[in-house]
């Protein structure tokens, strides 16, 4: 089990983009879709008031880059500072917008994420 524990842990270290890699590695590999088996989880939990209760609970959050703004070169060198990307990959994600900055961060640090693009000029989402 230690080496599932140390599994998890590097997983949770990865980027959006590598994360995104690592699906399609993994698609490509096994022949399964990820997106498929996330449909069939969401499917069950979408009834009504369990859905509402669940939307007033929700403690992960996306930060989701809606728009870079006026000073596009100042938000790229802050999702370079938020993800540890390279210059190319945070001008790409930036240049892509909407897309999504980090999945699954708690509320505070989303609003924390939030702040410091909006500080910056880029519009922000969180989902």
């Amino acid at each position: 089990m230690a080496d599932l524990a140390k599994l998890v842990d590097e997983l949770s270290s990865l980027t959006v983009l590598e994360a995104a890699d690592l699906a399609k590695m993994l698609e490509e590999k096994w022949g399964v879709s990820a997106a498929a088996a996330v449909a069939v989880a969401a499917g069950p939990a979408a009834g009504g008031g369990a859905a509402a209760a669940a939307a007033e609970e929700q403690t992960e959050f996306t930060v989701v880059l809606a728009a870079a703004g006026d000073k596009k070169i100042e938000v790229i060198k802050e999702v370079r500072a938020i993800t540890g990307l390279g210059l190319k990959e945070a001008k790409d994600l930036v240049e892509g917008a909407p897309k999504p900055l980090k999945e699954g961060v708690a509320k505070d640090e989303a609003e924390k994420l939030k702040k410091q693009l909006e500080a910056v000029g880029a519009k922000v989402e969180l989902k």
